[in-house]
């Protein structure tokens, strides 16, 4: 039951980037077209479970016992930056289909400040074991999918319309992504 509710509060109520408003970049440039939201939910979700396993190992059992957890920051950031150039040379030697697939999302992970905020939330919450860390980022990575899929199906939806000359590009994506994060406030009072 534990495990359902972490799910349904990290894709629903409590969403990293409609609710925490974490990873609003790739949220907004990546959104224009659903297979390159896609291929930048399927990176994310990669990096964000395998960065938050060794930030909660590195959290636990490296920072704490020798008190240097206000060294958590630039530490996770270098351990998400290693990760994400690791998973790009063993994809570009194991498959390069899958290399030529994911593209540019890989290093664009790197910046993406949700596989940070996803990484602390776990290492700041002393009441998660790695088992629920570990779903706790799964869930968020499919939130964060969830939520750009979205945006990007009604993206598209946008070249079928007629949008007024002032509101085109930025200011319209900006509007619908403010009607997507009232839409998933209704989930507020679920978990």
């Amino acid at each position: 039951m534990e495990y359902i509710l972490i799910i349904i509060s990290a894709i629903f109520v409590n969403n990293i980037v409609l609710a925490k408003f974490l990873g609003v970049c790739p949220f907004l440039g990546v959104s224009t077209k659903i297979s390159t939201a896609l291929g930048m939910t399927g990176a994310v979700t990669f990096v964000m479970v395998l960065a938050t396993i060794v930030t909660f190992l590195l959290q636990k059992y490296v920072l704490e016992p020798l008190g240097i957890t206000f060294m958590q920051t630039i530490t996770f950031i270098l351990v998400i930056a290693a990760l994400v150039q690791m998973v790009e040379i063993v994809l570009k030697k194991v498959s390069p289909s899958l290399y030529q697939a994911l593209g540019i999302f890989l290093p664009l992970i790197t910046t993406n400040c949700a596989v940070l905020g996803v990484a602390i939330m776990t290492a700041m919450n002393k009441d998660f074991n790695l088992m629920e860390s570990t779903v706790f980022a799964f869930a968020n990575a499919l939130g964060f999918g969830l939520a750009l899929i979205l945006f990007s199906g009604m993206r598209e939806h946008l070249d079928l319309i007629d949008v007024p000359e002032g509101m085109k590009g930025v200011p319209i994506a900006l509007v619908l992504a403010g009607l997507l994060a009232m839409a998933f406030m209704g989930f507020a009072g679920i978990a």
